[in-house]
């Protein structure tokens, strides 16, 4: 697969260092088990500039984006802000999985089902191959 160039600001690089150095419990977590390609052979990023954006995971390959959301993202105007950023996001064929930072620490099971699906469904071959 060709990798598609999604542009970033270069200006978001050391604010990504540092997020990925201040990472909560449930991005830990998380990138735990989809660090060094564990999840199917897959290589998944953590702490990403993508547009002017900073974002939790992501996976060119799979064209995914994984957010874990703390509770300021039930704040309506951070809910907004998601809003659009994942509509910029979407723009460039990526998909956009949210899960609460609860969610993460006390059902991973789940979240795995989840990004399974979305692994399934670009490449139901992924399952047989891993």
């Amino acid at each position: 697969m060709r990798r598609k160039i999604i542009p970033y600001n270069s200006n978001l690089k050391p604010l990504a260092r540092k997020l990925r150095n201040d990472s909560t419990l449930g991005e830990v977590l998380l990138w735990n088990e989809l660090k060094s390609k564990q999840f199917y052979g897959y290589d998944f990023h953590r702490q990403k500039p993508l547009l002017n954006y900073i974002v939790d995971l992501y996976c060119y390959e799979l064209e995914l984006v994984i957010e874990i959301d703390g509770l300021y993202h039930s704040w309506e105007e951070q809910s907004d802000k998601d809003i659009l950023r994942e509509k910029e996001l979407e723009n460039y064929g990526l998909t956009i999985l949210r899960f609460t930072e609860q969610e993460v620490r006390k059902d991973m099971p789940n979240v795995f089902r989840t990004i399974e699906a979305h692994v399934f469904n670009r490449n139901p071959d992924a399952f047989s191959q891993a």
